[in-house]
């Protein structure tokens, strides 16, 4: 029943052992086929999405102490988008359930094929701190919907949201279902000595390498939403007003602490200048001329964060911003200009509220550019050339973009929504959700009035001309 103990394992004795039994739980009640039948998943589906509403201003309190966000920036970056999640997966949920089928090859006939979604098992969901509400439930959505139970361990480094997490969950399902492990490193090492189905991790590339090594030697799944030096390419033949609010917000949003915020800007140089302006006009016109006192401003979640922040900037290169309050942990919006490849804050993702800044002539040397670096989680590009459009999408290499626009691709749960090569593994939201968390079985169900004879030895030459008739 719902409102069991949450485990702590920050000061737990013994974690290994509290771990194990959890996870046994589970696997025995997945064992049961409590999790296979449509009305069960909608129902927790449903029971989650009351939650949600219920915990809303305890959500956006836990947001707020953890990250400085706004109620507006909570709802609408997290919960709203949970709710959105959650509407989308339940309305489609019989659908997806009902799979696909077709008639088989006459080669194979009298038969008919199917795909039937048939759910992991047992999966462990890592969320990370920046959006620690939404990228811990988000893919528990799918995980439930796919008929799976499930274990979330939150982030640590935003402990309100990671409390909060765990009196929801505990309050809503059974933890032999759904439950939450709280606790530093040490809690994910427990957790990843046991076995699953199916690792889900959201962070860093470098802890993303460990668990795909824990999945290689269990022979799991593996999700793996990470990130990388995401670009956005501007063109003289953009609106540069809208490209500036655009860049401005999609940059700036919870302090730049975004695995899919434009991590370096690429301005034509024809319009360097006026982008710098209108930039510097954009953060003025969101956050007024002290962002510091601006509700709507975040802060950086820890000083050592803020720290690795300050050492980027360089103060000869400083075009807007700059201003480090170590108390607050504030970092204010900040734009670099006349960057080069060379600087360290090209070195690594920036993930905060610092905008490298770099000219190119052509959008041929734009590319030459990003490809100096690995594969990107997000990229994108502002204009009204279709040509242009068309050669930023063939050639360039990224998990997900938008046209004139940053970030709102995470908005369309029919996106599937996915890093490539470094940025990542595997993609979720939506119908993808749903995939990621089943195994596609192919069944086929064959007829047995009629049982043609060619298949059958002994063979001859006949039947090789038929064969070749049927497969070629």
């Amino acid at each position: 029943m719902p409102g069991h103990p949450a485990i702590n394992l920050r000061d737990a004795e013994g974690p290994d052992a509290r771990v194990e039994a959890l996870v046994a739980r589970q696997s025995e009640f997945f064992a049961s086929g409590a999790t296979l039948g449509r009305e069960f998943r909608d129902g927790q589906l449903t029971a989650l999405g009351h939650a949600v509403r219920k915990y809303e201003s305890k959500i956006q309190a836990a947001l707020h102490e953890d990250l400085r966000k706004s109620k507006v920036e909570a709802y609408g970056t997290e919960i709203g988008f949970v709710l959105a999640e959650l509407r989308h997966t339940r309305k489609h949920l019989a659908k997806w359930m009902r799979g696909s089928s077709w008639f088989a090859p006459l080669v194979v006939g009298p038969s008919r094929s199917h795909v039937h979604h048939q759910p992991l098992g047992r999966t462990l969901i890592i969320a990370p701190w920046n959006y620690p509400f939404q990228l811990a439930i988000a893919p528990l959505v799918g995980a439930l919907a796919a008929g799976n139970v499930a274990v979330i361990k939150p982030s640590e480094l935003a402990p309100a949201t990671s409390a909060l997490l765990a009196e929801l969950v505990r309050e809503t399902f059974d933890e032999q279902l759904v439950a939450v492990v709280e606790g530093d490193v040490s809690a994910a090492q427990s957790l990843l000595a046991q076995r699953w189905d199916h690792l889900f991790f959201t962070g860093s590339t470098q802890v993303g390498r460990i668990v795909a090594r824990v999945g290689a030697e269990q022979l799991c799944r593996v999700t793996l939403e990470l990130g990388g030096k995401s670009p956005a390419i501007v063109m003289p033949s953009a609106d540069l007003d809208v490209a500036a609010r655009r860049l401005a917000w999609g940059k700036f949003t919870n302090a730049g602490q975004t695995c899919i915020a434009p991590d370096y800007l690429l301005v034509h140089n024809s319009i360097h200048d006026t982008i710098i302006d209108r930039l510097r006009g954009a953060i003025r016109s969101f956050y007024g001329h002290d962002p510091r006192q601006s509700a709507d401003f975040g802060r950086i979640v820890n000083l050592k964060h803020l720290q690795r922040l300050v050492k980027l900037i360089d103060p000869e290169k400083l075009a807007v911003g700059g201003d480090v309050d170590e108390s607050d942990r504030y970092l204010g919006p900040t734009v670099m200009t006349d960057v080069t490849m060379n600087d360290p804050i090209m070195a690594d993702e920036i993930f905060g509220p610092i905008l490298p800044v770099m000219r190119f002539e052509t959008l041929d040397e734009a590319f030459e550019i990003v490809s100096q670096r690995p594969n990107p989680l997000a990229a994108y590009l502002f204009t009204k050339e279709a040509d242009e459009e068309r050669r930023f999408v063939e050639r360039v290499s990224f998990g997900g973009g938008c046209i004139n626009n940053t970030l709102m691709h995470m908005g369309d749960p029919d996106l599937p929504f996915g890093g490539i090569g470094p940025s990542g593994l595997g993609a979720y939201h939506g119908y993808a959700s749903f995939e990621v968390f089943s195994h596609r079985k192919a069944v086929m169900r064959t007829g047995t009035f009629l049982d043609p004879s060619v298949k059958y030895p002994p063979y001859n030459e006949a039947k090789l001309s038929i064969f070749k008739k049927l497969l070629s």
